[in-house]
């Protein structure tokens, strides 16, 4: 049985950084994490796609189904919701889903880690 680690909030970069619709990359505490700014927030997930291994979720296509903020994988195009990181196309497959927010205009994640 695996528990959930929450960790300290770490200082990615200025919310400026991160353009509407767009993902991005960064390094948080040696993980891959991938940034999205949406018109409905903020989003963090893993960079890996859980499907290929591939490190490429950032620079999956933003999008929504039905009201859900989205990004598909740039590989094979299964979407994940940005909100849970669960696939909309296969049921059982999630991406880890991080903390977010925006303070004093500093983009901050805090990582949640499998035990």
């Amino acid at each position: 049985m695996s528990t959930t680690t929450t960790l300290h909030w770490h200082t990615v970069c200025p919310l400026t950084r991160l353009d509407l619709d767009r993902g991005v990359a960064a390094l948080v505490d040696g993980m891959q994490v991938a940034l999205f700014r949406t018109a409905d927030g903020l989003y963090a997930i893993d960079n890996r796609d859980p499907v290929t291994g591939a490190y490429v979720l950032s620079r999956g296509i933003v999008g929504s189904r039905q009201g859900v903020p989205t990004v598909a994988s740039p590989l094979h195009k299964q979407v994940y919701d940005l909100r849970t990181g669960d696939c909309l196309d296969l049921p059982g497959v999630a991406v880890t889903r991080h903390e977010i927010r925006c303070r004093e205009g500093l983009v901050e994640v805090r990582l949640r880690q499998e035990e």
